[in-house]
């Protein structure tokens, strides 16, 4: 819905997409990674840093799952061999990554992940006074989304 419509009929926004990329690996040697590489790509593609980022809400599949996810990031090998970058990406810092729980503790309805993650991430926006939130999930095998949350400026 445009926002003007959203107005007019009393709605008051949250939260906008201000960026998003989908990505897609091999299965067979990196399954249920793709959170990684949606990550960097999302912030690449938006010319943030993870230090720019307030909030952060992934998708946990189940918990091995987003170690990996996590450790990938911190590794350099990782992120040099695979990812093509020229050192690591890093840790995300914890004390902003899934604060009000994630999949393993809230649940992850089929179809409803998505907006799950995405309206959690609006209200801890809201919640903490941040502005940007980074939200990524893994899907279907290979495949990830990454995106990035701007809170709506009157909310």
């Amino acid at each position: 819905m445009r926002e003007s419509k959203a107005l007019e009929l009393g709605f008051k926004p949250k939260a906008y997409l201000r960026e998003f990329t989908y990505v897609a690996r091999d299965p067979k040697d990196q399954l249920l990674l793709g959170p990684s590489y949606a990550t960097d790509k999302v912030l690449s593609r938006a010319g943030l840093t993870k230090q720019d980022i307030d909030v952060f809400e992934f998708h946990e599949a189940f918990a091995g799952q987003i170690l990996a996810v996590l450790r990938a990031l911190e590794s350099e090998n990782f992120c040099r061999n695979y990812m093509g970058r020229s050192e690591a990406f890093g840790s995300i810092p914890l004390e902003k990554f899934n604060t009000w729980g994630g999949s393993l503790s809230l649940g992850h309805p089929f179809g409803a992940t998505g907006v799950r993650i995405a309206t959690m991430a609006a209200n801890r926006l809201i919640h903490e006074d941040g502005q940007l939130a980074l939200l990524a999930a893994c899907a279907a095998g290979g495949h990830a989304v990454g995106q990035i949350l701007e809170r709506y400026p009157s909310s």
